[in-house]
This record gives C-alpha cells, structure tokens and sequence, in this order.
C-alpha cells in the first residue's frame, strides 16, 4: 500500500490538515507553481529523499521544468549538502525526466 494511502487510512483527521496545508502552499502567489516544483525538488534532493524526486519530476516537467532546470535544481543543493543528494537524486530525476512525456 502506497505510505500516503497508509497515512489517509491511519489518521484521516490528520491527513486532512495535511492536504489542506499543502492546498494553501499551492495557492500562495508569490511563486509560479513550476518554481514551487523546482524548489521543492531542490529541498528533497538535499534529503537524498529520491522517492519525492520520482513524484515530482514529473509534475515538474507537466509545468514546463526543462530538464537542465530539474538537474540544474538538483545541483545548487552541493554547495549546502554535499554530494549525498546529488548521487541518489540526479539519476533519478534524469531518468523519470526523460521517461515522462
């Protein structure tokens, strides 16, 4: 079962305010929603977190990230993480990158 059908079925309460959350972060406008992808990818990849990464590129890519931005994203977190989330995230985001249409 996918860990988000898991924490719905587990603590509906819960996962509602955590999906409304998620609605009002989508909603703010200070940032278009592909930078907000972008940015979000660049946090995960810090992580080395390459199950967001799969998830996201893909959303990322239907709004418009070329693929240079999403390795571009992935690359600025070495200055702050080191090497960690660009060995796990890269390959990831490159492949899902280029098997979404």
């Amino acid at each position: 079962m996918n860990p988000l059908e898991i924490f719905q079925k587990e603590a509906p309460e819960v996962a509602e305010a955590f999906n409304g959350l998620i609605e009002a972060l989508k909603n703010t406008s200070g940032l278009d929603a592909k930078t907000k992808q972008l940015v979000y990818i660049g946090i995960k990849s810090s992580m080395g977190d390459t199950t967001a990464i799969y998830f996201h590129v893909p959303m990322a890519k239907k709004l418009g990230a070329t693929r240079d931005e999403i390795r571009d994203t992935i690359l600025i977190t070495l200055s702050v993480c080191g090497l960690k989330g660009v060995a796990s995230c890269l390959p990831t985001a490159l492949e899902i990158y280029d098997k979404t249409e």
